[in-house]
């Protein structure tokens, strides 16, 4: 039995016991709008709720992109205290994200950047085609910074020394790289049967196994908050962000000075 909605942006069906979300701004590499954030939230409650959705599954739209960051003319005029609220906002979906009941899956096709890669890393399991390309690479874009918990996460994932590289050399890793830091854990040429084969599996497998896993694990993970809001208010407050958001959506290179 299948059952669909849709909006512009964000499109969730459920079919099998699972509830799959595409990420619907292939023109832009689905960068995530406010209205996006807010569907993707809403989609894990409604995986909690609805006791016949086992697993659930994320992609991005049109084989370029899984989320290629935050659409980022929603950051002109930010101020300090606009950063700490975003950052807190997005930790907030992304932690609901992670707390999920049922097993996560995030299938990856393309640029998975910047807050797709906070997504996906507030996933359970992750595969991706080998065209799939990972990275948070703001110290050359947008001046701006991670919160603490998506660093811890992704620290948690791959390391301090990979996650400090991917971060200070705003590089971005190819599948093969991404394979071996166990970031995802598989790369395959035809991703749909991968992901139908995965699928497949954990709708088999027992559900509260896999939720004492989950859960145990959150509560591990939850030991590590930080505040960090004076580190992101003088970041989205400075004048580099200001001037690398204008000069982003204006197609120029930033400049950096450092306040």
């Amino acid at each position: 039995m299948s059952h669909d909605e849709a909006t512009d942006d964000l499109i969730t069906s459920v079919d099998g016991g699972v509830l799959q979300v595409t990420f619907n701004r292939p023109k832009q590499r689905n960068a995530m709008t406010w209205q996006m954030y807010q569907g993707l939230y809403d989609a894990c409650e409604r995986a909690d709720q609805d006791e016949s959705i086992r697993v659930m599954v994320l992609r991005g739209a049109g084989g370029d992109a899984f989320v290629a960051g935050t659409d980022i003319g929603q950051f002109r005029e930010f101020t300090g205290e606009d950063g700490v609220e975003y950052e807190g906002r997005i930790s907030r979906i992304l932690g609901r994200l992670f707390a999920v009941n049922i097993p996560v899956v995030a299938v990856i096709d393309g640029f998975c950047i910047g807050g797709g890669l906070g997504i996906a890393a507030a996933a359970d399991i992750r595969i991706c085609r080998e065209s799939a390309r990972f990275g948070v690479p703001i110290a050359r874009t947008l001046g701006n910074c991670l919160s603490t918990s998506t660093l811890g996460a992704l620290v948690r994932l791959i390391g301090q020394s990979l996650t400090t590289d991917l971060l200070l050399t705003a590089r971005l890793m190819d599948a093969a790289e991404a394979l071996r830091s166990g970031f995802v854990t598989a790369v395959a040429d035809d991703l749909d049967a991968e992901a139908e084969r995965l699928t497949g599996r954990l709708l088999g497998n027992a559900p509260l196994t896999m939720w004492a896993t989950k859960e145990s694990l959150r509560r591990l993970n939850a030991a590590d908050s930080v505040d960090d809001d004076d580190i992101v208010s003088r970041i989205y407050g400075s004048n580099d962000f200001a001037g690398a958001v204008d000069a982003f959506l204006s197609k120029a290179k930033p400049e950096w000075h450092g306040r």
